[in-house]
């Protein structure tokens, strides 16, 4: 496996295609903003008007031009340049953006320089979660917001849930070694048969007044389709995945500096708001 500076390079060819595939151009904000309440609902962007901050690992910008209008100034980091141009053009109408072509370890944000910091799924894709929340650590002021997505180990969740996830998973290993094109298709064949009919019918027991929680993809369950299409292709062609508990994901962050951590009550699990020492 290539890897330097924390940087696995197959991945972020992988993801780099996948941004240039799912650009999130021909989705409406709308359709989006579901999606980012469920990550962004509890951070504190009243403290945030005037503030400079990072999106590391921003892949095609989705996220942030949400948070653009809501900040003073926002640097997005990505390794993938494919992926960078696809954020420059959703970014484009944005002046309070920079965009660099670095990973977590290794770019030009002076330590202690920044207000705050976002990292969405993306560090589980990563060879060690655990340095990256570190140098994460290190460019943050101290007091400063960070919030992190990780995947999580089904531990908030019955063991038929891990079983599943288990025959998933050897699929996934599978597929993501596939050359792109064709995981590519395998993907949205995953999104169109399996996981749409799953999420759609969480939603239409939802209605008749079952209890979801834990019903297989309910998160999907009123999210537009592209973003099951997307999500497909990022769950199963991705050669790196690591996933932890919260108590894990606890002890990296306060391994790393960081404070009052507060886990997210929503899916996607794990969404965890910090603050730097």
């Amino acid at each position: 496996m290539n890897k330097k500076n924390n940087i696995d390079y197959k991945v972020v060819s992988d993801f780099g295609k996948e941004w240039q595939a799912f650009n999130h151009q021909d989705i409406d904000d709308e359709s989006l903003q579901s999606a980012f309440n469920s990550y962004f609902y509890f951070f504190p962007f009243d403290e945030l008007k005037n503030a400079v901050g990072f999106d590391m690992g921003c892949g095609s910008g989705r996220w942030a031009k949400f948070i653009a209008p809501r900040v003073g100034f926002l640097n997005c980091i990505d390794p993938s340049a494919d992926a960078l141009d696809q954020a420059k053009t959703n970014l484009e109408n944005f002046e309070n953006c920079s965009f660099e072509c670095e990973g977590v370890d290794e770019n030009s944000l002076i330590d202690g320089s920044q207000d705050f910091g976002y990292s969405l799924g993306v560090l589980h894709h990563i060879p060690d979660t655990s340095l990256a929340l570190k140098a994460c650590s290190r460019k943050l002021k101290s007091g400063a917001p960070f919030l992190l997505y990780l995947y999580y180990r089904f531990d908030n969740k019955p063991k038929s849930y891990y079983l599943l996830w288990k025959i998933s998973d050897f699929v996934r290993k599978l597929v993501s070694r596939l050359p792109f094109l064709i995981k590519f298709c395998i993907s949205q064949i995953i999104a169109l048969f399996i996981y749409l009919p799953l999420a759609r019918f969480a939603l239409i027991a939802e209605k008749l007044g079952f209890d979801v929680t834990n019903f297989p993809l309910t998160w999907y369950r009123s999210e537009p389709f592209y973003i099951l299409r997307t999500d497909a292709l990022d769950r199963f062609g991705t050669r790196l995945e690591q996933r932890f508990t919260k108590e894990e994901i606890t002890l990296m962050l306060k391994e790393a500096g960081f404070q009052k951590i507060q886990f997210s009550n929503r899916e996607p699990f794990w969404t965890v708001l910090a603050y730097k020492e």
